[in-house]
């Protein structure tokens, strides 16, 4: 039984790094308690954009489908926040994704709602909607694809459970950071002049030039695509100002002023790059569905706009900390459905999207600044499983920065993870990364490390490898004995072993 003293304690560990505004407190409160439905309008929209461009170019293909859903989704701002940007219908729903596969989707649609864990509910009109445009994507998906390519030699490892691939074919990968420095630096629209004057520089007699001609136009039409998302937030937020409260309204009329500048155009304030970053982050699960999608070293290029904003008076660290809180609450809005057997070595829906702060610059002297002090804070405050937090060390980190560190871990929830940059940096360095982009890397996922926007270094998850059925196999005379087939010669059956040498 907790005593008095334990009681105590556990307070003043939460109240350390404070608490959240009753308006965050009541936004988290809300998506917490939000039941998670399957959604099928991602599903409906892709459906109709693969079949109006179906003799057209994947790339482009991709590019039409993301601009049909941006333009036609369910939109929403919730009384709480001053962020926005939604990836389905109502937070928490799974959007599905039948360009990589409906198999598992449609087997499943009277079991949602009965699992043991990840629970997701579906209504009747959902499933009438997922069985109408299933015949289209029956064997013309993702999924389909990737059995047909492997060799029957391969097929039997995955049908008796060698390793998994429910990842890898029934969803986006990811597993990577966006260079959102770039991004807030240039905007969206310093891509789109960058594809412009690479498109215009073509040789279209050379048959290489094709493929880039078509990447270059699918960038335009997703360039379109996400300023069209923002565009509808600036009229939903103006919408909801005449008749919110004046305090309410202002905050909408300050929203519709960021949305109709960012991501196309360049941030100049904390408000516009979060906000900026959010939309990107946002739009990307939209299009893919991919988990350890990561925010990167979000300290090192959020800070000269926080910086910039309380020098300004625009901003105090308070507010600073609840946009940060802002920021993960709506993290956390993001969700996925797997498969039932992919579920049952990812329970929990983890979306794995990762925050880095810390470690070292590229100049290698230490990144520590004042908002890697606010995001342990922010973090600390919202208490969820998402964002995942990792935070770089090394040798020279600013000691005060870690005991902060170490309270945090204090709270109990698993947060920070620490990468050692004096083991990772020569790593990349010795696989032939430049030693300032390796200065420069960020966690991705769980436990994966990439330089944002240039590489990434998938060192987990590949295979997925059952070394107890290898074992099992092993001690039954080389044979499965879920399956009955045999894997290995005859060396014998445990039952005859004499010793665990001859094992």
């Amino acid at each position: 039984m907790t005593n008095v003293k334990e009681i105590e304690k556990t307070t003043i560990q939460t109240n350390y790094f404070g608490s959240l505004t009753d308006r965050m407190n009541k936004y988290r409160e809300d998506v917490l308690d939000k039941k998670p439905y399957i959604d099928a309008e991602r599903a409906v929209l892709a459906t109709r954009a693969y079949q109006e461009h179906k003799e057209k170019p994947n790339v482009l293909k991709r590019a039409y489908m993301l601009k049909e859903i941006l333009e036609n989704m369910t939109l929403y701002i919730e009384d709480e926040t001053m962020i926005v940007g939604n990836q389905a219908s109502s937070n928490k729903d799974a959007p599905i994704f039948p360009e990589y596969t409906l198999e598992f989707v449609l087997n499943e649609l009277d079991l949602f709602e009965k699992r043991d864990g990840d629970v997701f509910y579906i209504t009747e009109e959902t499933k009438e909607q997922l069985r109408g445009i299933a015949p289209f994507w029956e064997n013309n998906n993702l999924r389909a694809r990737a059995g047909a390519l492997l060799p029957e030699e391969v097929q039997v490892y995955m049908e008796t459970g060698f390793f998994g691939m429910e990842g890898k074919m029934n969803s986006g990968d990811a597993h990577l950071a966006v260079n959102y420095q770039k991004l807030l630096q240039y905007g969206l629209k310093g891509f789109e002049e960058k594809a412009r004057a690479a498109k215009e520089a073509l040789d279209l007699t050379d048959p290489a030039s094709i493929d880039k001609y078509h990447f270059y136009d699918s960038i335009f039409i997703v360039v379109d695509a996400v300023k069209a998302y923002a565009e509808r937030f600036v009229k939903l937020a103006q919408d909801m100002a005449e008749s919110a409260g004046p305090e309410r309204r202002q905050e909408l009329l300050e929203i519709a002023r960021i949305c109709s500048k960012v991501p196309y155009e360049p941030a100049e304030t904390f408000a516009e790059a979060i906000q900026s970053v959010w939309f990107i982050q946002c739009i990307l699960q939209i299009e893919s569905n991919g988990h350890s999608l990561s925010y990167g070293r979000f300290d090192q290029y959020m800070y000269p706009y926080v910086k910039s904003d309380l020098e300004a008076g625009r901003e105090t660290e308070e507010s600073i900390v609840e946009r940060l809180t802002n920021l993960w609450i709506k993290t956390i809005t993001i969700n996925k459905v797997r498969s039932q057997a992919h579920t049952f070595s990812s329970a929990g829906s983890p979306l794995y999207q990762n925050v880095t702060i810390g470690g070292q610059t590229r100049d290698k002297k230490d990144a520590v600044n004042p908002l890697s002090y606010l995001v342990l804070r922010s973090v600390a405050q919202t208490h969820l499983p998402q964002p995942n937090l990792t935070v770089r060390y090394h040798a020279g980190l600013d000691a005060r920065f870690m005991n902060e560190c170490i309270e945090v871990m204090k709270l109990g929830f698993g947060m920070p993870a620490f990468n050692n940059d004096e083991i990772i940096i020569p790593s990349f360095i010795a696989k032939g990364v430049l030693e300032e982009d390796a200065y420069d890397y960020s966690a991705i996922g769980c436990v994966e490390t990439a330089v944002p926007g240039k590489w990434g270094y998938r060192c987990t998850g590949m295979s997925y490898m059952n070394f107890p059925k290898v074992l099992l196999i092993t001690m039954n005379d080389g044979i499965d004995p879920a399956s009955g087939k045999r894997f290995a010669p005859s060396f014998g059956h445990f039952k005859d072993m004499k010793s665990f040498a001859e094992l």
